[in-house]
C-alpha cells in the first residue's frame, strides 16, 4: 500500500487531497500544526494523524519519528502547507512581512522535505508533490488576460516562484524521485476567502494525479488540472 503524508491537511486542498487519495487506496497521514483540528480531520476521513508544524524543527523531527515508529514507511510527500501572509500594499512591505510568508511556504517546504528524504529513499517509488500556484509563474502573472495579472503582491507570488525553483532543483538532486509542482488553480478555500471559481475537488486534480505517479513518470514539472503550466 502507498503511504502518503500531506502537510496542512486538516482543511481545504490538503483535506480534500487526503480524502481522494484514501479513496484511491493510499494510507494517508494528515499533518497539521493544530492537533485538535488535525485529529478531527483524520478521524472523519479514516486517516492517520501526525502533529506537524512546518516552521518548527523540533515538530518536524518528531513527526518523522512518529511515522518511522508506526512502521508505515513513506512513499509520497505532499508539501501543501502554505499561507498568504500579511496583506500589505507593496509600497508598505517590510522584510518581516516577507519573512512570515517565506517561513511557511519556502523554508517549511525545505525543512520537511530534507527531514523526510531518508524515509522516502526507502520507498520503491518515492514521490514529492509541492503545491505551488499560478501566482508563482512569471509568464502567467505577466499576462493581462489572466486573473493572476491583477494581483500585485510581493510575498505570496515570490514565495511560490521559489517553490517552483526548489522543485526543479530537488528533481535534479534526487533523480530516483518523482518531484513535481502542482498549480491548484483559483480554488475556493480559506486562503482566498472562498472567492475562487473552482471547487476544492477540482483544485486537487493535479495534486492527486502527481501523487500517483509511478517510477517512469515525469519529474521537475509544473502542472495544473489541464496540463503543463508555464514557468
Amino acid at each position: 500500500m502507498t503511504t502518503t503524508l500531506i502537510t496542512g491537511a486538516n482543511k481545504g486542498l490538503g483535506r480534500e487531497a487526503a480524502r481522494r487519495l484514501l479513496d484511491a487506496g493510499h494510507d494517508v497521514w494528515v499533518g497539521a500544526r493544530d492537533a485538535a483540528a488535525g485529529r478531527e480531520a483524520a478521524d472523519a476521513l479514516g486517516a492517520r494523524f501526525v502533529e506537524l508544524d512546518v516552521t518548527d524543527d523540533a515538530s518536524v523531527v518528531a513527526a518523522v519519528g512518529t511515522i518511522r515508529a508506526a512502521g508505515t514507511g513513506l512513499d509520497v510527500l505532499i508539501n501543501n502547507a502554505g499561507i498568504i501572509g500579511p496583506r500589505v500594499p507593496v509600497p508598505q512591505v517590510r522584510p518581516d512581512d516577507l519573512a512570515q510568508t517565506y517561513a511557511t511556504n519556502v523554508l517549511g517546504l525545505v525543512r520537511v522535505t530534507q527531514a523526510f528524504v531518508p524515509l522516502l529513499e526507502a520507498s520503491d517509488a518515492p514521490v514529492v508533490v509541492n503545491v505551488s500556484s499560478g501566482m508563482g509563474s512569471m509568464t502567467i502573472t505577466s499576462d493581462p488576460n489572466r486573473v493572476e495579472f491583477g494581483v500585485v503582491s510581493l510575498g505570496y507570488p515570490s514565495s511560490k516562484a521559489a517553490v517552483n525553483m526548489l522543485t526543479t532543483q530537488y528533481a535534479k538532486a534526487y533523480p530516483a524521485f518523482r518531484i513535481n509542482a502542482a498549480d491548484p488553480g483559483y480554488t475556493a478555500t480559506d486562503l482566498n476567502g472562498h472567492q475562487g471559481h473552482q471547487t476544492v475537488t477540482e483544485g486537487t486534480d493535479a495534486i492527486v494525479a502527481l501523487a500517483q505517479l509511478g517510477p517512469g513518470g515525469p519529474t521537475g514539472t509544473f502542472t495544473d488540472r489541464s496540463g503543463a503550466v508555464p514557468w
